[in-house]
């Protein structure tokens, strides 16, 4: 099985402009996103899709590999999609990673875990969830909620705190059951990723903000792995201002 590891990054952000270059304890925010992944051995190449060539400029500075990808692309899976069918030489992958370019602190062994899932001929999509543990991640609509079954298939992704606990207020809630949150790294069989890529918004992905809601909505399967790996993205300036103790 072939695995490529796929970093989209995009310059214009509306919330944090430049974001893959934000300077990060004296480097790049997408250098250290592409070195950690780079750490991990079971991606058999990894490129950097961009729509920018500030960016491109960024990673070839550092000889790493980078893609031109269109403005016009609409998100990191269609930024996948198109290194797919553009990717130099003769190379066929099986399996794509989509590694988020505002992650710094990935750890390989994240890369790994979801790596691991398509052993599995039944999963075509798979991400990964983390235990909630603190009220402040159940109640921020920023951290994506999911439910899963049994066989750890997605039934629903949400900003909103899911389940609802009947009968309990919400500052307990986490005392009563289980709740999850997304970390938002994606895994999709490259036959998958082309279809996906092919469907039209949905009436939940409009609702939530959530394109993986689309997939749910037509149909397509997301299994998910439980880590206990934190995910730290960046989304605003002022995230960046926390993890670097700049005050």
């Amino acid at each position: 099985m072939k695995i490529l590891g796929v970093i989209p990054a995009r310059y214009g952000s509306s919330r944090f402009p430049g974001k893959p270059l934000a300077n990060i304890l004296g480097e790049p925010m997408i250098q250290r996103v592409y070195e950690q992944a780079k750490k991990c051995l079971l991606l058999d190449d990894l490129i950097v899709a961009t729509d920018d060539e500030r960016i491109a400029a960024c990673i070839r500075s550092f000889n790493g590999n980078v893609m031109m990808t269109p403005e016009t692309l609409d998100s990191g899976t269609e930024r996948c999609n198109a290194v797919v069918k553009n990717f130099p030489g003769e190379a066929q992958f099986d399996v794509v990673i989509n590694i988020q370019g505002d992650e710094p602190f990935i750890d390989p062994q994240q890369i790994s875990q979801l790596a691991g899932c398509f052993l599995s001929e039944e999963v075509t999509i798979g991400t990964l969830v983390k235990k909630i543990t603190q009220q402040d991640d159940l109640i921020n609509p920023n951290v994506v909620k999911v439910v899963f079954d049994k066989n750890y298939k997605a039934l629903y992704f949400s900003r909103h705190p899911i389940p609802y606990f009947r009968g309990n207020e919400p500052m307990d809630w986490l005392n009563g059951t289980n709740y999850y949150k997304h970390i938002g790294i994606y895994g999709y069989r490259t036959g998958i990723l082309k279809s996906i890529t092919q469907l039209p918004v949905s009436p939940l992905e409009k609702a939530e903000s959530l394109e993986q809601l689309r997939w749910l909505e037509n149909g397509y399967p997301i299994y998910v792995k439980e880590t206990d790996y934190e995910s730290i993205a960046i989304d605003t300036p002022g995230d960046l201002l926390k993890i670097t103790n700049i005050s």
